[in-house]
């Protein structure tokens, strides 16, 4: 990329340089060049991987490393400067890539490489690209007439508009409520240090008194914790409502832009002669087919409705004994199963969560990764990063002390930033001649913060958050594949990318893992046994409930990319979610509840008919932790082998292979169900 004004592809981000005016002056460079070059490359009479394959992969990184910086602060530093750039980019790159997509000369290049006689002296990791390439320009729209081709391109402008304008509504109702408590007896009950948070959010807004809010770490120890049932009911209105017609006088509302994204996607499939989106989705996963995965999703509720059934009366027994609550309303729930959960189990997360402090944490997820894998976690001062709070790593091969990858870890909750938790990619990993390039990860968190003098301290929830996370960073990383494409996560099917974040979950409940992982902040004790043995005995506490509220989303998900019809009212997004959970749930919430509105993973991240991902996942990481059960938890052989099948693979070979490559056999639904304790 010759003259970049903004970035240079050689290095790592330059986040001081990176000034709204230079954005989309250094994204419009870049495209022209890639325009430039693909001209020429439709003109080579034979083309091949050097000549032809590896130059638009060398395109496509060029463009990653111009944007991928600019997405991710979008992401975590947010700002009316930056959203209006980053809107603009985002038809930009639209324009090009529904551009490129449709176009035939390069398509038909491909198909060249694809038949030509040296298509099989190629590597494996090559032919995948091409393999790949193929299929995504038939899903683009290469094969439709001029018209056609039109229409989808228009589509794809449309769909990126409306996304990126469902998570900027999401992100504005969340932070526009909050709500001002200056009567400490309004919060009997609520946790010390979540007072302590409250306070210091107060105090950073020029406020006295405890402030809340709808970031989790406010919302989740209000609904928890708090007696006030009434305060609980305020809250949770408000949580319940983001985004929707009911709050803030509908300027936020997402309810017309799920509509107008599901009205789009159904005619992007049916244009490429689908019947409807997931069929489309499905294409590209690993399932065979969408009724494949309501077969499964179906099976999940077969075996955890009757589970959750018996949680839910055991819970409203309890509250009516213990509370004289006779009716359990949405907001009570959470309250009356936390009492519940303690009194079963004699502990709460105050209890635990000195004993996670952050540092402590970190630390000891790097030594079972070191364990297991033979790698080593290094902090590091080398990486720029674009806030303080941000901890940046460097990740070695143990035995030759060789660096293979970076990291930049944000983990705190602060104004400004997208709530939830994830890991994006800041560069790949790929080999240029003789010269490897090492991945760049972006791991980002929405935790506590530190409070005054008191570290920030994790409950175990956010513990395996984070190992969740850690598990996708790893991916990423840890690839072996020298091409770019299929490198790390890249062309991993979406419903088996979870399956290395939902595997390292596992160390987060075994007795050795959490000896590493968990000293008290001030003592620098290990957990104790009997409660480290309380927190296990309570690990599948309302399992079948909670395997239901997911099983719901994913149904939810699959008919709304099935039978949605918006001239239909008993197809439309709220008749087609009240149908599932009258098929699936054990609790309905209020009328009011719209939790589709909030619902970003499909409406404006990539999870649009493949929410079940996180489910089918669970399966395979369930069942490839079973074999750490029966050969050692730190046994370095497994370790090395999860590394070499699953996670050094990336999307060069299928991922039921590799799993089978791993396991010996397919995947059984069994180790689930166990490890779930839905089934004894």
């Amino acid at each position: 990329m010759k003259n970049n004004p903004l970035l240079a592809t050689s290095s790592l981000p330059k986040f001081s340089s990176i000034e709204e005016s230079h954005i989309l002056p250094a994204l419009q460079h870049v495209l022209s060049e890639c325009r430039i070059q693909i001209a020429e490359l439709c003109e080579i009479t034979t083309p091949n991987w050097q000549n032809f394959a590896l130059i638009m992969e060398n395109l496509d990184e060029n463009i990653s490393r111009v944007w991928s910086p600019i997405s991710h602060l979008n992401g975590v530093k947010d700002s009316a400067g930056l959203r209006d750039v980053y809107q603009q980019g985002i038809a930009l790159l639209t324009e090009y890539h529904s551009e490129v997509g449709q176009n035939t000369q390069l398509y038909d290049q491909y198909k060249i490489i694809k038949q030509h006689s040296s298509f099989s002296e190629l590597s494996r990791a090559q032919k995948k690209v091409i393999d790949n390439t193929l299929l995504d320009f038939r899903l683009s729209g290469a094969e439709l007439n001029n018209a056609d081709k039109t229409k989808f391109a228009e589509l794809n402008l449309q769909l990126a508009d409306l996304s990126n304008q469902f998570e900027r509504n999401l992100l504005d109702s969340t932070q526009a409520w909050s709500l001002l408590i200056d009567d400490k007896n309004k919060l009997k009950g609520m946790p010390t240090s979540a007072l302590k948070l409250a306070e210091q959010f107060a105090k950073q807004n020029e406020q006295t008194g405890w402030l809340l809010n709808l970031q989790f770490p406010s919302y989740l120890p209000v609904m928890q914790h708090v007696e006030n049932a009434d305060l609980r009911e305020q809250v949770y209105k408000a949580y319940s409502k983001r985004a929707s017609e009911f709050s803030n006088n509908g300027n936020y509302d997402n309810s017309p832009l799920i509509d107008k994204i599901l009205q789009c996607r159904r005619q992007q499939a049916q244009l490429l002669g689908y019947d409807n989106y997931a069929e489309l989705s499905i294409e590209k996963k690993m399932a065979k087919s969408s009724a494949a995965v309501v077969t499964f999703l179906n099976d999940l509720v077969r075996y955890a409705k009757p589970v959750a059934q018996q949680e839910l009366e055991q819970l409203q027994q309890f509250a009516k004994d213990q509370y004289q609550v006779t009716e359990l309303n949405a907001w009570d729930i959470s309250f009356y199963s936390e009492r519940l959960r303690e009194q079963q189990y004699a502990f709460n997360d105050e209890e635990v969560k000195p004993f996670f402090p952050v540092e402590q944490v970190f630390g000891g997820m790097f030594e079972i990764v070191k364990r297991l894998f033979n790698i080593s976690v290094k902090v590091t001062t080398t990486m720029e990063t674009w806030h303080d709070d941000v901890l940046c790593y460097d990740v070695y091969q143990e035995d030759s002390n060789t660096l293979i990858g970076q990291l930049y870890a944000d983990i705190y909750v602060r104004k400004n930033k997208r709530s939830g938790a994830w890991m994006d990619t800041c560069i790949h990993r790929r080999r240029i001649n003789d010269t490897v390039q090492n991945p760049v990860a972006f791991l980002t968190c929405n935790f506590s913060p530190p409070v005054e003098s008191t570290p920030a301290l994790l409950t175990h929830g956010e513990v395996e958050t984070l190992f969740h996370e850690f598990g996708h960073t790893l991916h990423h990383l840890l690839t072996q594949v020298d091409e770019m494409s299929v490198a790390g996560i890249n062309g991993v099917a979406w419903d088996a990318v979870e399956l290395p974040s939902q595997f390292l979950e596992n160390w987060c409940w075994q007795e050795q893992s959490l000896q590493l992982i968990a000293k008290h902040y001030e003592t620098n004790k290990s957990i104790p046994i009997e409660l480290l043995e309380k927190m296990r005995a309570a690990k599948n506490f309302q399992s079948g409930m909670q395997t239901l509220r997911q099983v719901e989303f994913a149904l939810f998900d699959m008919q709304l990319h099935t039978n949605y019809e918006p001239e239909n009212s008993d197809t439309s997004v709220q008749s087609l979610l009240d149908n599932v959970r009258q098929q699936v749930a054990v609790t309905i919430p209020p009328s009011y509840n719209r939790f589709q509105n909030s619902f970003g993973h499909i409406f404006s991240g990539g999870y649009a008919a493949g929410y079940y991902s996180y489910k089918w996942a669970e399966v395979l990481s369930a069942d490839a932790f079973s074999r750490f059960e029966e050969e050692g938890i730190f046994n370095p052989n497994t370790g090395d082998d999860f590394m070499r099948t699953i996670l050094q693979n990336g999307g060069e070979v299928e991922a039921n292979q590799l799993f089978i490559n791993f396991r010996g056999r397919e995947p059984d639904i069994q180790s689930l169900l166990r490890h779930t304790g839905i089934l004894q």
